[in-house]
C-alpha cells in the first residue's frame, strides 16, 4: 500500500467505528469492533509516514493529505462524542478552530516552499520542531488521542455491559478518567499549535505586504 492509501484507510476506519457506535442494535461485539477500528484509525497515522520515509515516497501532496486525515479523524470522533453528550461541544469547536488556523498558516508557508515536518518544514526553531515535528511529540499525541477516544468509546459501551461487571463506582472512575484524558488532549493540542502560530506569523505578515497595493509616487 502507498502512504496515501494508508491515510485513506484510516479515514474509512474512523467512519466505520463511529457508524458502529451509532448502530441502533448495538451489541458488545459491535462495540468491541468499534473500539478496535478506533485504535486502527489512530495507529495508522504513524504507518503512512513510515512508509513514505522507508520507500522514499514522501511528497508535498502526501504531507497535506496526512494532515487532512488527522483533521477528519479528530473532528469526526470529537463531534460524535459531543453529540453523544460525553464531552462539551466546545471541545470539537476548539479543535476545529485550531486546525483551521494552523492549516491556514501552513498553506501560506507552502507557497514559499516550506512543507511537511522535515528539514523543509515551516518550523525553524528547535523548540518548535521538538513540540510539533519530533517523533516523540507526534507519537505521544497519537497515543493520547487513541487512549482518549477508546475510553470515551468504552463509556458508550457500558450500556451493554451487565451492572454486575461495572458498579456505579467503577463507572464513575472510568467517566472521570475519560474527562481527564479529554482535558489532557485539549491541552496538548493547544501546546502543539503554539509554535505553528508563532513561527507562522511571519508568513502572514509577508502575505499582507504582498497583497497590499503598490504606492505610486508621482513627482513633478
Amino acid at each position: 500500500m502507498t502512504p496515501n492509501q494508508v491515510t485513506a484507510a484510516r479515514i474509512v476506519a474512523a467512519f466505520a467505528a463511529v457508524a458502529l457506535f451509532t448502530f441502533s442494535e448495538r451489541t458488545m461485539v459491535a462495540d468491541a469492533l468499534a473500539v478496535f477500528l478506533t485504535i486502527a484509525a489512530i495507529a495508522l497515522d504513524g504507518v503512512d509516514g513510515y512508509l513514505a520515509r522507508k520507500r522514499n515516497m514522501a511528497t508535498p501532496l502526501g504531507a497535506q493529505f496526512d494532515i487532512l486525515g488527522d483533521r477528519v479523524v479528530e473532528n469526526l470522533f470529537l463531534t460524535f462524542f459531543a453529540v453523544s453528550g460525553l464531552i462539551s461541544l466546545w471541545v470539537p469547536v476548539l479543535f476545529f478552530v485550531r486546525g483551521t488556523l494552523t492549516d491556514f498558516l501552513r498553506s501560506l508557508a507552502a507557497r514559499t516552499g516550506r512543507t511537511g515536518f522535515g528539514r523543509n518544514s515551516m518550523l525553524e526553531s528547535w523548540w518548535g520542531r521538538s513540540l510539533v515535528a519530533s517523533r516523540a511529540s507526534r507519537a505521544a499525541y497519537a497515543v493520547l488521542k487513541c487512549v482518549c477516544f477508546c475510553s470515551l468509546g468504552l463509556l458508550l459501551s457500558l450500556a451493554h455491559v451487565p451492572a454486575a461487571w461495572f458498579d456505579a463506582t467503577a463507572r464513575y472512575w472510568l467517566a472521570s478518567a475519560g474527562q481527564a484524558l479529554v482535558a489532557a488532549t485539549v491541552i496538548f493540542c493547544i501546546v502543539r499549535a503554539l509554535p505553528v502560530v508563532w513561527e507562522g506569523r511571519r508568513y502572514l505578515v509577508a502575505g499582507e505586504k504582498a497583497s497590499s497595493p503598490a504606492v505610486i509616487q508621482v513627482t513633478q
